[in-house]
């Protein structure tokens, strides 16, 4: 990287104060799945997948202990198999419509904001991971019955709202999950293994306290040529087509500043390991070669503790895919999910 590039992404880097775990797109010409052992083919134009579904969901919402409402969606049939996606930092509901344009015709897809993110008000608890947690199971409690269990899907901050939910609520684990995907997601280290700042060989890590100060920075996003490279270099890889950056920036740029930079401090000293004992169904660990802001360092440390306990069902890498991983290659990521949804 040259000095002039590295002095953007470091610039970029700070001005998006941690766009990290979450931005989505996609672009699809055709998608694949599989259901209950018959391959169905749908023809995709280009960008369709990224549009606002068709069908219009059932809107809920879940007032919390502490006064938080948290906003549920739920696409497709009552009675399908049901699939609960839960978002990355700075997102929303919208994160997933790619996945709720793919499988709603057949599943029950059920999404969620998360705390202070999209529709969701924040409550009054301090943010952390058994605030995920809880949410989380607030959510599954509500939306999912016990004779017919979920797949859950997390990505990036919903990966880890997994796992935090698996450790807080262990005896919930088999009575709503019948399987479970973490992509593009940590349970620690998140400063120490970040690749986002292209650091001299002198300094092979992100000192902590900069990477908390830029994490929690409650600044504005301003649109700009400039933020729309920032965005792609944070979390996307350089194949990211522009219709799929621009749509993720729209995202990303509806998180109120103060919620990211809350969240961002409290992610930045996460430490979740010990809960992945508790995550005891089929697991698949996802993530993009490409990802600087979860690199697959972290996948495969989650692989090799779910494999050492039983729990692991793959591991798989999606070559030349950044952080959205979920959107990047929605056809893989989909297959995915109809195949553990299948088990």
């Amino acid at each position: 990287m040259t000095s002039s590039s590295r002095s953007t992404a470091l610039r970029a880097l700070a001005g998006v104060a941690g766009v990290g775990a979450a931005f989505v797109a996609a672009a699809a010409i055709r998608h694949k799945r599989s259901t209950r052992g018959l391959t169905l083919t749908t023809e995709v134009a280009p960008n369709e997948l990224l549009r606002t579904p068709s069908l219009r969901p059932d809107v809920s919402e879940i007032v919390t202990d502490d006064g938080a409402t948290l906003y549920v969606r739920a696409y497709g049939p009552v009675d399908g198999d049901p699939i609960v996606f839960s978002h990355g930092w700075t997102c929303s509901t919208e994160y997933w419509y790619p996945q709720v344009n793919a499988l709603s015709g057949e599943y029950r897809v059920i999404t969620y904001d998360q705390r202070g993110h999209g529709r969701s008000t924040v409550g009054s608890l301090a943010l952390g991971p058994d605030v995920l947690a809880d949410d989380l199971s607030e959510v599954l409690r509500a939306t999912v019955r016990e004779d017919k269990k979920a797949v859950l899907v997390g990505h990036s901050m919903g990966g880890m709202s997994i796992m935090a939910w698996a450790g807080r609520h262990p005896d919930e684990v088999q009575k709503y999950a019948s399987a479970v995907l973490l992509a593009s997601t940590a349970c620690d280290r998140l400063i120490a293994e970040t690749t986002v700042i292209p650091l001299p060989n002198r300094f092979p890590r992100v000192p902590v306290p900069v990477g908390r100060a830029v994490l929690s920075a409650p600044m504005p996003l301003v649109s700009s040529p400039v933020m729309t490279r920032a965005i792609q270099y944070v979390s996307m890889s350089p194949n990211a087509s522009p219709a799929e950056v621009s749509f993720c920036e729209n995202i990303v740029r509806e998180c109120k500043p103060r919620i990211r930079g809350g969240w961002g401090a409290a992610l930045s000293g996460l430490d979740i390991h010990e809960a992945l004992d508790h995550l005891t169904v089929p697991t698949t660990v996802l993530v993009g070669s490409m990802d600087r802001l979860t690199p697959p360092v972290h996948a495969r440390k989650l692989a090799r503790v779910l494999d050492e306990a039983g729990h692991l069902d793959r591991l798989i890498v999606l070559p030349g895919v950044g952080h959205m991983s979920s959107v990047e290659n929605i056809d893989e990521f989909d297959k995915e999910i109809v195949r553990l949804r299948n088990l």
